[in-house]
């Protein structure tokens, strides 16, 4: 039973045994052969004690030096110069670089306590603003440009690849190529206060074709960002800090809402994105993610959080 249990967590959304992504099968790859040798030093230490303590014969002393010298020694050495050498090798493909010139999807990533901002960016089209969801083009190489306005945080899709930080006053790069469709999670990796703990983002890695129909539908306002809950959204202050396609919110302070009913979670990966949901994000936000910079809205009348809440989860 415990072997099961074990065993389940060699998979799914957010194992880094389990890729979906070239980077990730090598990183996977690595960790395997690193196991297998680490597993053969160990039963050869383990051997070498068993026959010790079974065998009562005294060897002499150049005997046992010999078999100090070889078993000791020589065959662990040459166990870890060879699992070194493996992973410098292999050290190049688990970094690798888009190819300089070529036109390659870039996307702009930027932790904040407790959210990301994300920016895709294409030559020749005007970006892409989203937040706290990444999507992806399978068997695509994607640059990644990675930000913090704050403090450190870290950047790291397990499925996909390995991790990078993310540091005030500095632009860090990373490459990846996602092999097969799937939905991923990428926690935050590096404690960045209150609510480290509750800063993710989903990571949909989709067919190259359906890839761009998502993203030309990106630059066009969905449909009904005019209404009710708009009115409402802009007279109760909300677009101060948040932005929102095709109306007069133009906030940068939170995450951009454009879209926000096409997206799989809520509050950076913490809830399921549904109409509830966001009602009682607006509410009480600090109760669901504690430190969070957004203050509650329970002063507004049910009403009104009710048609928000109705509003932003039609915003497809």
């Amino acid at each position: 039973m415990l072997t099961v249990a074990w065993l389940s967590g060699c998979s799914g959304i957010q194992s880094a045994i389990d890729p979906a992504g070239e980077e990730a099968t090598h990183v996977a790859t690595l960790f395997w052969v690193m196991t297998c040798g680490g597993a053969l030093i160990w039963a050869g230490t383990v051997a070498v004690l068993l026959y010790a303590v079974r065998r009562r014969t005294l060897y002499s002393e150049p005997a046992a030096s010999r078999l100090i010298f070889w078993a000791g020694a020589v065959f662990p050495a040459i166990t870890l110069i060879l699992l070194l050498g493996y992973a410098l090798w292999l050290m190049p493909s688990l970094r690798p670089l888009a190819q300089p010139g070529a036109p390659t999807l870039r996307i702009e990533v930027t932790g904040r306590q407790y959210w990301w901002r994300v920016i895709y960016r294409q030559p020749g089209t005007p970006p892409v603003v989203s937040a706290n969801e990444i999507r992806l083009p399978v068997g695509e190489r994607v640059e990644f440009t990675l930000k913090s306005d704050d403090v450190i945080h870290s950047f790291w899709i397990p499925a996909l690849g390995g991790k990078m930080d993310m540091i005030p006053g500095r632009e860090n790069r990373l490459s990846l190529r996602a092999t097969k469709p799937g939905t991923f999670r990428g926690p935050c990796t590096e404690f960045c206060g209150t609510s480290h703990a509750l800063m993710a983002f989903s990571a949909v890695a989709m067919e190259p074709a359906e890839f761009r129909q998502w993203l030309a539908g990106q630059h066009v306002p969905s449909a009904g960002a005019t209404g009710t809950g708009a009115r409402l959204f802009i007279r109760h202050g909300c677009g101060a800090c948040h932005a929102v396609a095709g109306t007069e919110a133009t906030g940068m302070l939170g995450p951009d809402l454009s879209h926000l009913g096409s997206r799989e979670t809520l509050g950076a990966g913490i809830l399921p994105n549904s109409q509830d949901n966001i009602a009682r994000f607006i509410a009480e936000p600090d109760v669901i993610k504690p430190g969070v910079q957004m203050p509650g809205f329970d002063m507004l009348p049910p009403d009104d959080i009710e048609a928000i809440a109705s509003w932003l989860k039609g915003l497809k």
